[in-house]
Order: C-alpha cells, then sequence, then structure tokens
C-alpha cells in the first residue's frame, strides 16, 4: 500500500466536529471489536462527550485535520484524555484514547494526535495516564509502547461482542514530575 502524505494539523475539538466525530467512532462500533460499544451513537447522544472535553484541563479532545479539505471529511482523528475513575481520589489520573477515521490509519495521525495530546496534559496537574486496548490490536499496542505506556494488566474475556469474548489490555504511562 503506497504511503500517502496527509498535511495534518491538531486543534481542540469543537460542536461542528461533533458529526464527523461521531461517523468515526461508529465506524469502530459496527465493523470491529476495538470498542465494547455495541450500538452505534447519534451526534446528539454523542454531544454531553463532547461537552465533558474542553479546550484546557486534563480532560481533552484534540481533532487532527486535513489543511486541504474543507467540511467534516476534512476530519482525520481524534483524541482525548478523560475522566478515569469518579472518586475524588482518581482526578491526577487519566483515561487516553485514540480513534482514527478508516481513510487515515497508517499515516501517522494517531502519533501526532498523541504527541499534541501529552504536550497539552504537561502542564496539567495529570500523575497517570491508562490505555485500555481492545485484544488483538498490534498497532495500537505498539502506539502506545512508543509513548512510554507499560503493560500493567489484562482482564480475560471482560466483555462480549460479535458473539466473541474479548480481553482488554491495560497499559500506564507516568506523566508530569514524579513525587
Amino acid at each position: 500500500m503506497p504511503n500517502i502524505r496527509t498535511e495534518a494539523q491538531v486543534r481542540p475539538g469543537i460542536e461542528d466536529d461533533l458529526v464527523a466525530l461521531t461517523d468515526i467512532y461508529n465506524h469502530y462500533v459496527r465493523e470491529t471489536a476495538l470498542t465494547f460499544d455495541t450500538a452505534p451513537f447519534t451526534p446528539e447522544r454523542r454531544l454531553p462527550w463532547l461537552r465533558s472535553h474542553p479546550e484546557d484541563g486534563p480532560h481533552r479532545l484534540l481533532v487532527a485535520q486535513d489543511v486541504r479539505i474543507v467540511g467534516p471529511a476534512s476530519v482525520l482523528g481524534y483524541a482525548t484524555s478523560s475522566a478515569f475513575r469518579p472518586k475524588a481520589a482518581y482526578a491526577t489520573s487519566v483515561e487516553v484514547s485514540v480513534y482514527c477515521a478508516p481513510w487515515a490509519v497508517g499515516r501517522g495521525i494517531g502519533t501526532l494526535l498523541y504527541s499534541s495530546l501529552f504536550e497539552a496534559l504537561a502542564g496539567e496537574d495529570v500523575h497517570r495516564a491508562y490505555a485500555g486496548i481492545a485484544q488483538p490490536n498490534d498497532a495500537s499496542t505498539r502506539l502506545h509502547e512508543r509513548f512510554g505506556f507499560r503493560h500493567v494488566g489484562t482482564y480475560a474475556e471482560v466483555g462480549r461482542k460479535f458473539g466473541t469474548y474479548g480481553d482488554v489490555a491495560w497499559y500506564e504511562k507516568p506523566l508530569g514530575p514524579r513525587s
């Protein structure tokens, strides 16, 4: 497969991105076991998710867009940092994820998004990042390991999708100054 160059920029996600972001996520819901959601979302149902990621703070939504294209088709993928767990003591931990549009996979978009996300989080009071990777997913495992994540455990057969039980491997990355 030829390596197609993409001119991309990363910026905070906005409500105008909602349809494109929902379409990208729904591809993974419908076509893969990489997310354990089993029913596609409407943009209206995803709006609270989008709004829970402000432009600053520890919970971010960053969007990669092709600078040569105008409109929803310009969205190549997104990365998020979200609350790890709802209890107050977990406030300095985030769960991160990255999703690329199917046509943008293998173009370095995930790397670009994570580089931008971890740069943005560098000034926040965040101590650890966690990522759950549905197995098998060698590309995601390699991406996380490149960013300094280490495997901390696997939940075996924790979810069922398409009639098959799936494992989720958990990865951890230290952030911020060591305490």
